[in-house]
């Protein structure tokens, strides 16, 4: 059993870290909140039956001093009232915070090279981690951690103050919360955690299964599989229903437990104290102190069934993402070349997971600082493994991979729902107005920017919508003109655009290359046209190679494509 928590650990070492002072000042306004309550109501009880007593008479009633537990039962009111608005205040705020932070640290892993290529095939799977899995975890503490620990301290308290009254009255009363209330909560985790692994599972499939149903309506009525994917998204829906009706059967019986506990602790309460007071033992209004306060103690016990229910789900995210969290930062850039060579390529081979045939084999190449350089070859080549090798995102099986620090930049560079600047300052969080502005101006879209009435915080649509195909490319150009890498690997840059518009943008970025070193995918004719020198790739091996000014790198032009 011990184990089964242990996945909580880098968990709760994070919320640790991140808001120590916080999460220390909630848990402890959360136990005044309680102790607070316990004894309001004891004292409350304590106060009226006094006085009744007092009140039967004329000479009790005068001696009676009202004042002290009405100045206390006063007290105990505004302290829980102060301590549960704080506590509210206090945990949450520490949550939501430690929440952004962790799905900041676990997006920054999801983006790491490889690991984002292996979510790019079930992007559901992404969406599940940093939305369910995450939000799952927010009750580790308020639900999980914080009520257990103050329903523990209000044992402990309440077996104190029944021990003043009868030693093992209180003896008894704090074991017998304890283990109750501890017991039917660590119960009811345990079995709710089997289904709500499996609600995890149906949600995630549901989810993919509704997008693909909502993205792909129109192959999917072409291929005659509409009705099929309806049917599969049903048969999601059921499932989740299933675990859902399953989890609400262990709350329903983790609340009769509790409510009966609760009369065995009360009816148990009622007899001893009764049987104290007939003893004379204890006063009466002693003996109803300790049965109000035995009732108030079990507050934050019944309160621990959701955080039962909410923990078995908690320990399934938590061992989703631990690993992720607890796994080491990989170091993926390539050495650093020798001085006057920006990358080079020794006995490079590279294989995929899955696959018999190695990618890339017996690649040596080297090229110098400042050179550029086109790669051309069939699709499937491997012409994008390579440039992903320079840039660090695969790592090869044989051979060793050197290159200078890198930018890479393809045909799909990605643009976001925010505004221009800030699409611009993912490249540099720290860039001047001035700097985006000369970035945009060298990409050519500083005159459109300026036309715009908000200007540099216009804000954009999804995938960048609000500019045309071309103005997204030479906005994708402009955020990488801001990144200062000596080494630019270019995948396909112009593929998709017009002539004109391809030409243009393909001027401006070989203007600021100059003291640049450029790796250049391409299939097209406009492009290679830039370089220096063209590298064939065919079928994973370096096939030929050929200078520019030389007849073979004019026939090598010729047979590529002309846009």
């Amino acid at each position: 059993m011990i184990a089964r928590f242990a996945i909580l650990k880098p968990v709760i070492a994070l919320f640790w870290s991140a808001r120590r002072g916080m999460l220390l000042a909630g848990a402890v306004l959360a136990a005044t909140t309680v102790l607070a309550g316990i004894g309001l109501l004891g004292v409350s009880g304590w106060f009226i039956t006094a006085t009744a007593i007092a009140g039967l008479l004329p000479a009790t009633a005068y001696a009676f001093d009202v004042f002290a537990p009405s100045a206390a039962i006063r007290l105990l009111a505004l302290s829980r009232t102060a301590a549960r608005y704080g506590e509210r205040m206090t945990t949450h705020e520490a949550t939501l915070s430690v929440l952004a932070a962790l799905r900041e640290k676990l997006f920054r892993g999801f983006a790491a090279p490889q690991a984002a290529q292996n979510l790019e095939a079930r992007p559901a799977r992404l969406l599940n981690r940093l939305t369910a899995d995450i939000d799952a975890l927010d009750s580790l503490y308020l639900r999980v951690l914080v009520p257990a620990a103050v329903a523990v301290l209000a044992a402990v308290a309440t077996g104190i103050g029944l021990a003043f009254l009868n030693p093992l009255a209180g003896i008894l009363a704090a074991l017998f919360l304890i283990a109750a209330g501890l017991g039917i909560s660590v119960r009811s985790a345990l079995r709710a955690e089997k289904f709500s692994r499996r609600r995890a599972v149906g949600l995630e499939a549901l989810r993919a299964r509704t997008a693909d149903l909502v993205n792909g309506q129109t192959e999917l009525l072409t291929a005659g599989r509409l009705s099929a994917q309806l049917l599969a998204a049903k048969r999601a829906d059921d499932y989740l229903l299933s675990c859902d009706e399953a989890l609400n059967r262990i709350e329903t019986n983790a609340g009769f437990s509790f409510g009966f506990a609760t009369a065995v602790l009360l009816s148990a309460a009622l007899l001893g104290m009764a049987w104290l007071a007939e003893q004379g033992t204890v006063s009466a209004p002693a003996a109803a102190l300790g049965l109000l306060v035995c009732f108030a103690a079990l507050e934050p016990f019944t309160a621990l069934r959701r955080g039962a229910m909410e923990l078995g789900r908690t320990l399934f995210s938590a061992r989703r993402i631990a690993p992720r969290l607890s796994a080491p930062a990989e170091v993926r850039c390539p050495a650093l070349p020798a001085s006057g060579v920006a990358a080079g390529l020794e006995g490079v081979r590279l294989e995929r997971h899955g696959n018999d045939q190695p990618v890339l084999t017996k690649i040596n190449l080297a090229i110098a600082a400042g050179e550029k350089v086109a790669i051309i070859g069939p699709s499937g080549a491997g012409k994008t493994s390579l440039v992903q090798l320079l840039a660090g995102e695969l790592q090869p099986s044989a051979g060793t991979v050197r290159a200078l620090p890198s930018s890479l930049m393809t045909q799909r560079s990605q643009l976001f729902r925010d505004s221009i600047a800030d699409n611009l300052r993912l490249a540099k969080p720290a860039a001047t107005e001035h700097e985006l502005w000369d970035a945009l101006d060298a990409a050519g879209l500083a005159e459109h920017v300026k036309t715009l009435p908000a200007g540099l915080v216009t804000r954009l649509g999804e995938a960048g919508q609000g500019l045309s195909g071309g103005q997204s490319r030479r906005l994708a150009l402009a955020r990488f003109l801001l990144i200062d890498k000596p080494l630019w690997l270019l995948d396909e840059v112009t593929e998709g655009l017009d002539g004109e518009t391809a030409r243009d943008v393909l001027s401006r970025l070989f203007a600021r290359a100059e003291d640049k070193t450029v790796v250049m995918i391409t299939h097209n004719r406009r492009e290679a046209e830039f370089t220096d020198r063209i590298i064939v790739l065919k079928d994973g091996r370096q096939f030929d190679e050929c200078q520019s000014g030389t007849p073979e790198y004019d026939v090598v032009l010729q047979t590529l494509r002309r846009d």
